[in-house]
């Protein structure tokens, strides 16, 4: 009997460690062998916003973003002061393109992605990633030069300790 519940025991041990219970927004290095997994933990908030610096224009660019409860991400709008290179100055089908004290707002109506790929340069301008009350600045949390993959998923305990967890400020 005693030797029934202790492979009970180490089967539910093994079963929490392997299984993924915490989900999380995920920086999975690419192009690496050996990718490094770089994560901040979800709670009920979510939003989340991603605010960079445009190379050329020199000016600040924030993507708002919605998780959806299919670990989905939701593009919800883009905001900027420049239309030139890079950045639209119309809106394409799906989209609304607002203009109000100097600040373009591009809507999506239906923009859902799986997951994305986030170029870390090696510049020294702003990129940063906003949720609930904390900045990360990814520049100093992740490695410049490097591309990361973008998900929303489930983290076992074992992916956790595995992992690097992003502390912001």
């Amino acid at each position: 009997m005693k030797k029934k519940l202790a492979t009970l025991f180490i089967f539910l041990v093994i079963c929490f460690f392997f299984i993924p219970f915490w989900t999380a927004f995920t920086f999975t290095e690419t192009r690496n062998e050996n990718p490094s997994l770089h994560y901040i933990s979800l709670n009920d908030v979510k939003d989340f916003q991603i605010v960079f610096t445009h190379s050329i224009h020199l000016t600040d660019v924030i993507e708002s973003y919605k998780v959806l409860d299919s670990k989905e991400i939701r593009l919800m709008s883009m905001k900027y002061s420049d239309v030139a290179i890079g950045m639209p100055s119309y809106a394409e089908e799906g989209q609304t393109l607002l203009y109000e004290d100097g600040i373009y707002t591009l809507q999506y109506n239906e923009a859902i992605l799986p997951n994305f790929t986030l170029h870390i340069g090696d510049v020294d301008y702003r990129l940063n990633f906003i949720y609930g009350a904390k900045y990360f600045n990814l520049k100093e949390e992740l490695v410049r030069g490097k591309s990361y993959l973008f998900e929303v998923k489930k983290l076992s305990l074992y992916e956790k300790m595995k992992g690097v967890k992003l502390n912001g400020r």
